[in-house]
Order: C-alpha cells, then sequence, then structure tokens
C-alpha cells in the first residue's frame, strides 16, 4: 500500500498545475445552483478520453458520476465535490474574477471540483493496481435546497457504494491544517418567508390602518425566545433572520411586509419544533395585529451526521502522513453550518471534513460566502492526498 501510495501522492503532485488552472477557469464562468449547464460540460469533457464511466443520473440535473473500475477485486468508496457557485457579485481582486456577473464562487466549490479532478486524473492512471472501483461525484446544487445530494441518492446511483468521503474548504487555517468532528458536526436547517398583509394609510392616522411593519418587528423580536425559550439550552438552536423588506415613505404606511430568516438546529427532533414555534409566533401576530400571516416553511438540509467508525479510521489513516503533507490533525467543534453531504450519510458510513485554505500574509480572511472571498490555492493539493491515502486504505481492507 506504501508504494501504491508514492505513485499517487507523485501523481497528484505532477497535476498541481493543472489542478490551478482548473480552478481558476472554474472561479471566471461560475453558475448558480440547478443553472451549471456549462460547468457540467467542462467536466464532461475533462473524462471523455479517459477510461472510465460517466453518467448523469438525475435528469434535467448538472449532477455528475465518474466510475473508475480497478483492476482487482474490491470495495466501492464514493468521493464527492460540489460545483456551484453563490448569487454574490464578487469583490475580491484576483486575475481570474468572475466574469459572470453577480455570481461568485465564494464558498471554495470550484477548488472542491478542482483538487477532485486532479485525485481522480490521477486514481485513473492507477486504476488497475486498485482493489475495487471509486466513484467521484461530481454534485450540482449544493447551495440552493432541495440541493443535489438528495436527488442523487434517490437515483438509486451510490446503492453500492460501501463508503463515502467528502471535504469543504475553510480559511479559518492554513492548508497545513485538517480538521474533523465525530457525530452530529453540522446543522440541520430550515428556510422561510413571512408575508404579512395589512392596511396601509396615511401615517398621521394609524388608528385607520393595520401597520404591517409594527406586526413585523414585533415578530422579529418574538420569534427569539423561541430558542432562549423553548429549546433546551444544553442543545444547540439558531434562528436568524436574513431580510426584512418594507419599502416606502415618510409619511405612508404600507400594506404589507415580507420577512426572510433561517432556522438551525444540531438535534434533528427540533427541525419540525422549530416549525411549529414559528407558526405559533406568526399566528399570534395575525391575530393580536389584525393582519394576514403568510408563512412559507421550508424543510432544507438535514443534520450531517459523521459515522463514528469512518471518521475514526480517516484520523488513524491521516495520523501517519500527520508532518509529511500537513501539520495539524484536529477535532473541531460542531458547525451551525449546514450541508447537503448530510443526505449521502443519512444512507451510506462515511465521514465530511475540512481542509484549511487561508490565504497566505492574512491574519482576517473573509470567509466563505462573502464577496472578497479567496483561498490559498495550496490546499487542493493537501485535499486531494488525503482524500487519496483514505481510499486507498478503504478499498481493501485486507491490504
Amino acid at each position: 500500500m506504501n508504494d501504491l501510495k508514492e505513485k499517487l501522492f507523485k501523481l497528484i503532485e505532477e497535476r498541481e498545475n493543472e489542478m490551478i488552472e482548473i480552478r481558476r477557469h472554474l472561479h471566471q464562468y461560475p453558475e448558480l445552483s440547478f443553472e451549471e449547464e456549462n460547468t457540467a460540460e467542462y467536466i464532461k469533457s475533462f473524462y471523455q478520453d479517459k477510461n472510465v464511466k460517466i453518467s448523469q443520473p438525475v435528469k434535467d440535473e448538472h449532477g455528475i458520476i465518474v466510475e473508475i473500475n480497478g483492476g482487482k477485486e474490491g470495495r466501492t468508496i464514493g468521493l464527492r465535490a460540489d460545483f456551484d457557485a453563490l448569487p454574490i457579485t464578487e469583490e475580491a481582486d484576483v486575475p481570474f474574477k468572475s466574469t459572470n456577473e453577480g455570481v461568485m464562487h465564494a464558498c471554495g466549490h470550484d477548488v472542491h471540483t478542482a483538487y477532485l479532478m486532479g485525485l481522480a486524473d490521477a486514481l485513473i492512471e492507477l486504476k488497475e493496481e486498485l482493489p475495487g472501483t471509486i466513484k467521484i461525484i461530481h454534485q450540482h446544487a449544493e447551495e440552493k435546497p432541495p440541493g443535489g445530494a438528495k436527488a442523487i441518492v434517490e437515483s438509486g446511483a451510490l446503492d453500492d457504494i460501501d463508503e463515502i468521503y467528502g471535504i469543504h474548504i475553510v480559511p479559518v487555517a492554513s492548508p497545513d491544517f485538517i480538521g474533523y468532528h465525530k457525530g452530529k458536526a453540522f446543522s440541520g436547517s430550515s428556510t422561510f418567508k413571512l408575508t404579512i398583509n395589512g392596511l396601509g394609510g396615511h401615517a398621521a392616522s394609524p388608528h385607520k390602518t393595520h401597520d404591517a411593519l409594527v406586526a413585523g418587528t414585533n415578530f422579529v423580536n418574538t420569534i427569539q425566545t423561541v430558542v432562549s425559550r423553548r429549546i433546551d439550552p444544553l442543545e444547540m438552536g439558531v434562528i436568524t433572520i436574513g431580510a426584512f423588506e418594507a419599502p416606502g415613505g415618510y409619511n405612508v404606511i404600507q400594506d404589507s411586509v415580507t420577512i426572510k430568516g433561517t432556522a438551525r438546529y444540531l438535534n434533528p427532533d427540533y427541525e419540525e419544533k422549530m416549525y411549529e414555534e414559528i407558526k405559533k409566533i406568526s399566528d399570534s401576530i395575525a391575530l393580536g395585529f389584525d393582519v394576514e400571516c403568510n408563512l412559507d416553511y421550508h424543510y432544507g438540509y438535514p443534520v450531517l451526521y459523521n459515522h463514528e467508525e469512518q471518521t475514526n479510521k480517516m484520523v488513524d489513516i491521516l495520523k501517519k502522513s500527520k508532518g509529511g503533507y500537513f501539520n495539524h490533525l484536529i477535532e473541531i467543534p460542531q458547525a451551525s453550518g449546514s450541508e447537503d453531504f448530510a443526505y449521502y450519510l443519512q444512507k451510506i458510513p462515511g465521514t465530511f471534513y475540512i481542509v484549511g485554505s487561508k490565504p497566505e500574509n492574512t491574519d482576517t480572511p473573509y470567509m466563505n460566502h462573502h464577496p472578497k472571498f479567496e483561498v490559498n490555492e495550496d490546499c487542493m493539493a493537501v485535499a486531494s492526498k488525503s482524500l487519496g491515502e483514505i481510499v486507498l486504505n478503504r478499498l481493501d481492507l485486507e491490504s
């Protein structure tokens, strides 16, 4: 296995410049969730002349599975990277800045795709020496619920997978940092939009109106009590209002307002409870302020649960390389962010971990989803090598 690892690492190192070129190309031409047609074609063209099976398991969606069949018997391992971008106008000063106005790879999915393409290419070159099968999952639409993972899982295309692994790059630390968490690692999430319709009028005669704005501000204030008074203080819960839309003038009481927000939780039981409590408050606001409240609530991604066995094995595998291509392997706290990789882990044993991507000479990097988000491209070699080590070890448990 050590000889195969050395060969794989050498091939990854030879492809590092190509991974950077791929990442920068993808960064220049980002596409939003469920609209990634050109990105999908670019990925497919990369594999077109290689000795692999390429499929798109979900009709009219852009996710791609590349199957690498090894020359020996063994297990089947899945490796996943996402490739959609965000509706953000880029402000980062880079020569490969987004050319698609209002769309940006502000979460690192361009990096994810590039390092997995580089790793896959190296594994393809070694395929005759590999025991088992590797399914490379290039996933669309991670950023927008219901996401791409759920449909891929439901397609049955991954039913033969024994284990699955994935990575997210985060600029909390430099690329010599790998972080993991066993068990409930990333929160579940839901989104909601509340439209309050009242009766507008003149600002000098509020008694003749049903003020939607005042009702809305009371909703925003009251909803904070869900976490402080309805959730066990030993449990994690977050409710954030991200938008309060109430355009108007100085002397006009508006007919309606729209409020948008998200709920987060690490206890799966709170998925339904969050909805029930928010709905109660919405109904009480409607009654108390004599307005109409229309709550549009959507369950998002489930809690991401890293399986203990696979996470422990991942740590054991990577400990042997600590001090080589990376220096820090740390168990990190649970995260309040959410990830649709959770859908894979509901069905398939595996784990999802992070690799640092903090740019050099930066004390306070811009985090994922920021318009000035940047990465240290050295993280791609770390991501590729760590996933490569894991897959080699988990393909053949007898070796």
